[in-house]
């Protein structure tokens, strides 16, 4: 049985639509893979500043592990205005959408496809945008995987600090110090050289401006970690959330300070190992490994679907700043079906697991 679902894996191409969904705030420009089920979510992806659907998922959603996701869950990307290839230049004169306006785009796309419920994939502005609209629709949501997410605004410093950067970057400078760290920048020079070449080529530099420039006047999420005995109707996300980041990627500190804001029942915080900015170019397969475990813990893929995960052995570094060991998270129990994990180096609430067919 398990060959089967293995060779019908290898070959199953899901039927692919791209649409722009008419929204209050403006088209958004959508691709839909596979085909919505009654009462069985979508992953929804959302992508960052400086990035379209194909620049930060395609390496990702191409890679042979996730075949198995795409058998069984239909996927809708979803591209902010004027941020797909080929985009014609926003007229002068556009008002861009603010980040909360982007967030209630959602609620369109998902009644345009006729969506049951959402997993959010999202990463950097995209994460920002899907954990927004998580707080505002929570029935919509089931999970969300949220990547490199910033929920903080931005602050006097920081904005003082981008009017300089305008002034003496360019376009394509600014978004390559948002999306890569130091360690990338300075000795990882195929990637920048092929990343700054999407955004410079497949991109319109006007488009773009102006999306950087709504998430640098972004609004703090205004999220509180609920207490015991203190605030338990505290503004918080109530779906279940994996946090992910790479340990050199520039969004470390703003991803750690995100989960000190989330229920600590509900959110796991994933630190990966010689990871840089965007975990799910830099490191795919692991990152679909982790969403997988997810994703059973939410309860959609059984333990018999998880075999291919026994066949090679991964590295995280996770991070739980505040949380009890004593709270299980969801991805913990998706890891004790398939095959068991073993805590390496503690020191500080951080440890090392060695996953191990």
């Amino acid at each position: 049985m398990v060959l089967e679902e293995m060779e019908c894996d290898s070959v199953y191409e899901p039927h692919i639509t791209e649409e722009h969904v008419e929204s209050y705030y403006g088209k958004v420009h959508c691709i839909m893979m596979g085909t919505p089920k009654t009462n069985h979510p979508v992953i929804l992806t959302f992508h960052d500043v400086g990035l379209n659907y194909k620049s930060c998922f395609e390496t990702l959603f191409k890679h042979e592990d996730m075949r198995e996701i795409i058998r069984h869950f239909p996927i809708c990307h979803v591209e902010a205005p004027g941020q797909q290839e080929g985009a014609k230049t926003l007229h002068t004169g556009h008002t861009y959408p603010t980040m909360d306006q982007l967030s209630e785009v959602i609620p369109a796309v998902i009644k345009h496809f006729g969506l049951p419920r959402v997993i959010g994939v999202g990463v950097g502005a995209g994460a920002y945008i899907l954990a927004k609209f998580a707080l505002n629709h929570p029935d919509m949501v089931d999970g969300l995987v949220l990547i490199n997410i910033n929920p903080s605004a931005e602050g006097l410093i920081d904005s003082v600090t981008s009017k300089i950067t305008e002034w003496t970057h360019t376009l394509p400078d600014t978004l390559i110090s948002h999306l890569f760290g130091k360690v990338e920048i300075l000795n990882n020079h195929d990637l920048i050289a092929t990343y700054r070449h999407l955004i410079t080529t497949t991109m319109d530099e006007y488009n773009v401006s102006e999306f950087l420039h709504s998430y640098n006047h972004r609004h703090p999420l205004e999220v509180e970690r609920p207490i015991p005995g203190g605030n338990i109707n505290a503004r918080t996300l109530k779906c279940s959330t994996l946090l992910v980041v790479g340990d050199n990627s520039p969004a470390v500190e703003a991803v750690v300070d995100c989960n000190s804001k989330l229920d600590p029942t509900k959110t796991t915080l994933l630190k990966m190992a010689d990871c840089g900015g965007l975990p799910q170019a830099d490191q795919p397969a692991k990152v679909i490994e982790a969403i997988k475990y997810f994703i059973q813990g939410l309860g959609y893929l059984s333990s018999a679907s998880m075999t291919r995960l026994g066949s090679r052995t991964t590295s995280f570094s996770s991070i739980d700043g505040s949380r009890s060991r004593a709270h299980t998270n969801e991805l913990q129990r998706g890891r004790t079906y398939s095959h068991s994990a073993e805590d390496k180096h503690r020191p500080s609430h951080t440890s090392t697991m060695e996953h191990t067919s």
